[in-house]
């Protein structure tokens, strides 16, 4: 995450800490130490695990939080997930990220026999699960803010081109219907009802928006330049999307009904794939100028943009949970592209874990309602706020 700077163990005064004992503060103070984290596994005799772990404040000499978890040893790593969101969330004030997952399109083979496929890790990579065979070209995957198991996507095959809502817990396929021209970039609203994305016909490209429960479909915008990647707020109210009507692609907001259409973004170059913020506040970006790529953040205005990353190439960025970091895809020249993220400062830039070629991330929101029960009970919190 960028905000915490491990210790060494070998500089531990106090070792051997069990979840019956209290730290010894001044031992901890005395290497720096701003917080102390630890816990335990206790196995169960029907082969679940209690994992328990408490955190302090060892020159307040006082207890942040504490929580017990019950699962099955197979979980080992959601715990692990759960465990850093509670602490990250304790110490920085802000909600976490861990305990998410990244949907994106997974490739394979060569130039002239690619294999695209919808894929689904764990945030920090591991736990890669594919959900199509690959016998389509898959694009634009989105995850429902609404719905944590519900997902869209796009599907070019020889002769279509189809936007797909996809179940993660059952595997049902659902296609929103046959449109009279090709259809890109689908979003769905912030309460999982409509859906927005752009269709190509006759020469042009607009933006609409299905009602996903009447099925009913509503253009929004009728220039003839081209105007794609369409993203809700977090309120519903308004869209962001890309426009080439000024003569280069622009960013623009419009109300969700269409109306109200202007421009935002103010730089030069190219702006392209707009993300709004779930805090509401930021619209993440892809930019080209000067020949390479950057991905960057303006306020919903237009205003107080900045470059967090720039490289050869890199596009798609997609928001974590909590709204500090970014996912996006990234290529060096010759080379594979590959998943990375970004945080707001763009001090911190990583590869994401997963090791395989990837693009177009999605992050989920936190998994609050996980598959299976961790039996999550929160301990007693001595420090004041």
């Amino acid at each position: 995450s960028g905000f915490f700077d491990p210790l060494n163990p070998a500089s531990f005064v106090e070792t051997g800490l069990t979840l019956a004992n209290a730290p010894n503060f001044p031992q901890w103070t005395s290497i720096g130490a701003q917080a102390v984290l630890y816990g335990g596994v206790t196995p169960r005799a029907d082969g679940r695990i209690d994992v328990g772990f408490r955190l302090y404040d060892p020159y307040r000499q006082c207890q942040l939080v504490s929580y017990q978890f019950t699962a099955t040893s197979e979980q080992w790593r959601r715990i692990a997930h759960k465990i850093s969101d509670v602490v990250y969330q304790r110490l920085t004030g802000e909600a976490g990220f861990f305990d998410s997952r990244v949907l994106f399109v997974s490739e394979s083979g060569t130039q002239l026999n690619k294999l695209s496929r919808l894929t689904i890790v764990d945030q920090d990579g591991y736990n890669p699960v594919f959900l199509t065979q690959g016998d389509e070209v898959i694009m634009s995957p989105r995850f429902s803010a609404s719905n944590p198991d519900e997902v869209t996507y796009v599907a070019l095959g020889k002769d279509y081109s189809r936007i797909y809502l996809y179940n993660l817990s059952t595997g049902r396929r659902e296609s929103l219907g046959e449109f009279d021209g090709q259809v890109l970039a689908p979003r769905f609203s912030n309460d999982g009802s409509k859906m927005a994305f752009s269709i190509i016909r006759g020469g042009n490209t607009d933006v609409y928006v299905m009602n996903l429960r009447s099925r009913q479909l509503s253009r929004l915008t009728t220039d003839p330049g081209i105007d794609t990647s369409p993203s809700f707020s977090p309120d519903g109210n308004q869209i962001v999307f890309t426009s080439d009507r000024s003569g280069s692609a622009r960013l623009y907001t419009m109300r969700a009904d269409g109306s109200g259409q202007r421009p935002i973004s103010r730089g030069g170059g190219s702006y392209t794939a707009p993300a709004w913020s779930p805090r509401g506040d930021m619209v993440a970006f892809t930019k080209q100028q000067g020949g390479r790529f950057h991905i960057g953040v303006m306020k919903s205005d237009g205003t107080g943009e900045r470059i967090l990353s720039s490289s050869y190439f890199e596009e798609g960025p997609s928001w974590a949970p909590n709204g500090r970091y970014i996912a996006f895809a990234r290529q060096s020249p010759g080379g594979d592209t590959r998943l990375w993220t970004v945080d707001l400062s763009g001090r911190v830039v990583s590869q994401a874990g997963y090791d395989g070629r990837g693009s177009d991330p999605a992050w989920s929101g936190l998994l609050d309602a996980p598959p299976v029960n961790l039996g999550i009970g929160q301990g007693a919190d001595s420090c004041p706020a």
